[in-house]
Parts: structure tokens; sequence; C-alpha cells
């Protein structure tokens, strides 16, 4: 499945954004999405994740009650809908998919084999 993140701007603190990764090639339909982001001169980390035939949400705690994770009904799109956003927010923010995943790894960006291209997303304080 090939992705395709987008939806990221620059924002002030406190506003809201909402990122989209589109599927081609297939549907999400198997697969566990999960969303990364890398910030200036840091490792890329773990934001939150769900499988799309599922209810089971895995959200970082930097960013739980402010960001939620979400899905169409066709199973080709992703959202990830940031609110409260803080200048510490400001980071490349990536989609990945793979049907592989299981919850002890839903967390790793190894367990990950697709990934799409990244949006960047930049808050002003």
């Amino acid at each position: 499945v090939q992705l395709q993140a987008s939806g990221g701007g620059l924002v002030q603190a406190g506003d809201s954004l909402r990122l989209s990764c589109v599927a081609s090639g297939r549907t999400f339909r198997s697969y566990t999405v999960g969303w990364f982001r890398q910030a200036p001169g840091k490792e890329r980390e773990f934001v939150a994740a769900f499988k799309f035939n599922g209810d089971a949400t895995t959200i970082a705690e930097s960013v739980k009650g402010r960001f939620t994770i979400s899905r169409d009904n066709a199973k080709t799109t992703a959202y990830l809908q940031m609110s409260s956003l803080r200048p510490e927010d400001t980071a490349v923010y990536y989609c990945a998919a793979s049907s592989t995943v299981i919850r002890s790894n839903v967390r790793s960006q190894t367990a990950y084999a697709n990934w799409g291209q990244g949006t960047q997303v930049t808050v002003s304080s």
C-alpha cells in the first residue's frame, strides 16, 4: 500500500489541525495505521495508532487528550486530529501502515513496512 500524508501547515499555539493519510493501491482494511513525528534534531517518535478494523487505539502520553485518530468508512483514509497544539508539537508528521503490527510493537517504527512522505506541522507561540 502506498501512503500520502497531507494537511500540515503553520498554525498558532492553541489551534487545531487535521492530518490525512490516504492509501492507494489497496484499502487500509486489514492494516494498522500509525502516526509518527520527527522534530528537528530529535529522533522520530510514536504519536498514535489504531487497527483499521478494530477499536483498539494507542495514543502517546505526550498528546493524549489533544490528539485523536480516526478513519473514513471507505477505509482509504486515516486522520490525525490535533487540537490545543503547542510549539513542541512542531515536527514532520509521518503516517505508516502495516498488516503485521501486534499490540506489543504498535509503537515501534520497525513494525511498519509502509510509510508516507511526511507533512510539516509548525506551531508558533
